[in-house]
Formats: structure tokens, C-alpha cells, sequence
């Protein structure tokens, strides 16, 4: 009988430190996206100056070979083209993709859709610059967040098992 106490309460403990460490992974999942994604517009950007492929193509091929919840907004947008403009495909692409980002950071990508598609080149490199300024912000806003925050889940994880097994106790 105590021996099965004993494994219960370890398990509690275990399962509270993980949910601390899972929920303070979601600060660093965060900022890794925004950095894809300035990454990935900067790519963009320059197929846009020098290869004059249309865009849902391009969106397509960065799909591929970006990493997996940024990828999926570049390759749902490539797909959305084919029923919509180009800035109403960024725009539902944002959206509808599972990501890791805010509210703030969803709006600044979404900043892009303004443009995309409907001004010439300069104009369209242009808008993804100023996107780009506006993700800067946000990765130096994540960074302070994952530092702060980080530290802070993963030992409240820990505390609460042990405050829930000494209570058991």
C-alpha cells in the first residue's frame, strides 16, 4: 500500500513538473516562429526581386521548405490563390494556421496582406520590409518574455508538485 502511495505521488510530481516545462516551452516555440518567419519573408522578398515567379508559387515552394506551423501559412496561402487575391490568401492563411503566435504578432503579419499582390514589385518589397521591422519588435518583445517567463513555469511546475505532495502527505 505504500508502495503505491509513493509511485502516486512521484507520478504527481512528474506530470506537474511536465505541464510547467510544456507551458514554458510555448515562449520559446514563440520566438523560433517569429524568427522563421522574418527568415522566411526576407527569402520571399528577394524571389520576389530576382526570380519574377508569380507568388502563389513562390509561397508554395517556401511551404516546403520551411519548418512546420510557418510553412503551413505559406503553403495554405499558395493553395487560397487559386479562389482568391493575393492579399485575401495571406489574410486567411494567417488565420486558419496553428501557430504559437499572439494576437499582436498574427496582426503584424497580417500588415502584409495590405499590399501583397496589388502594387508593383517595389511596392511589395517595401510592405514586407516594414512587416519585417514590425517582427524585429516582436522577437525583441519574445525574447524578454521567454526570459522572463521560462524560468518562472518551469519552477512553478516543480513547486506545485511538491506543495500537492506535501499536502498529500
Amino acid at each position: 500500500m505504500q508502495m503505491i502511495k509513493c509511485f502516486m505521488l512521484l507520478l504527481i510530481f512528474i506530470s506537474s513538473s511536465l505541464i510547467g516545462r510544456f507551458i514554458a516551452k510555448k515562449y520559446t516555440y514563440r520566438l523560433e516562429e517569429l524568427e522563421e518567419m522574418k527568415n522566411v519573408l526576407n527569402i520571399f522578398k528577394s524571389k520576389i526581386r530576382f526570380t519574377y515567379e508569380p507568388i502563389p508559387e513562390i509561397f508554395r515552394e517556401i511551404g516546403k521548405q520551411t519548418k512546420q506551423n510557418i510553412g503551413e501559412i505559406f503553403e495554405k496561402a499558395g493553395t487560397y490563390m487559386q479562389n482568391f487575391s493575393a492579399g485575401e490568401a495571406w489574410e486567411k492563411a494567417v488565420q486558419t494556421s496553428q501557430t504559437n503566435l499572439t494576437n499582436e504578432d498574427i496582426h503584424v503579419l497580417l500588415m502584409l496582406s495590405k499590399m501583397l499582390g496589388q502594387t508593383d514589385i517595389e511596392g511589395q518589397i517595401s510592405q514586407i520590409e516594414i512587416t519585417e521591422n514590425f517582427l524585429e519588435k516582436q522577437i525583441k518583445e519574445a525574447q524578454q518574455e521567454k526570459n522572463k517567463n521560462e524560468k518562472l513555469y518551469r519552477k512553478l511546475g516543480t513547486t506545485i508538485g511538491l506543495v500537492i505532495i506535501i499536502i498529500l502527505i
